[in-house]
Formats: C-alpha cells, structure tokens, sequence
C-alpha cells in the first residue's frame, strides 16, 4: 500500500508541476516578447492540462492499455488503480490551473 500512495503523490504533483511550470514559462517568455504575461499564462494553463495528465501517467497509452486488462481480461483491481491515477492526476493538473487563476486574481487586486 505504501507504494500506491506514493505513486498517487507523485502523479498529483507531476500534474501540478507540468501546468504550474509549463505557465510560468509561457510567462516569462510574454514579457521577453513584451505581451501581457498573465493572459500567456492562463492560455498555457487551460491548454496544458490534458497534456499535464497524459505526462503524470506515464503516457496515456500505458494507462489505457491497463484499462485494457481491467475490463477485457478481468483485472479489476488494476483497473480500479488506473482510474485512481487518472483521477488524481485531473486533481493535479485541475490544482495547477488554480494556482495560475488565483495568481491572476491577485495581479487583478494589486494592479488596482
């Protein structure tokens, strides 16, 4: 069990990591670009979401080729893993993008 935890801590912070870091980025590149860095940095937020979840699981063919061998083949335990994961890792990257929102809720307070 422990490793279970472990791998769900990870994929959350994977996730997380992949929409905070992939939007900071694009935010230090709209003010090299002289752009408004927060609207690049909500931009990259929503798009790399998905992509952030796909990166947490490893790829997302692995994942479902799991789900593959849980519904198919009778792996039910692996299959219920699967959708934790896949589930934790939409926590992850859903608390990513919260963070950049909230980082544009506070520019829109501090630039009033």
């Amino acid at each position: 069990m422990p490793n279970f935890i472990m791998n769900i801590v990870q994929i959350f912070f994977i996730a997380f990591g992949v929409v905070l870091g992939g939007s900071l980025f694009a935010g230090i590149s709209a003010i090299i670009t002289d752009t408004p860095p927060v609207r690049a940095m909500m931009n990259m937020a929503s798009s790399i979401k998905t992509w952030a979840m796909a990166i947490a699981l490893g790829g997302s063919i692995s994942s479902f080729s799991v789900l593959d061998k849980g519904l198919f083949e009778g792996e039910i335990k692996a299959f219920i893993k699967q959708i934790i994961y896949i589930f934790i890792a939409l926590l992850g990257a859903n608390a990513g993008y919260s963070f950049i929102r909230l980082i544009q809720r506070c520019s829109e307070l501090w630039g009033k």
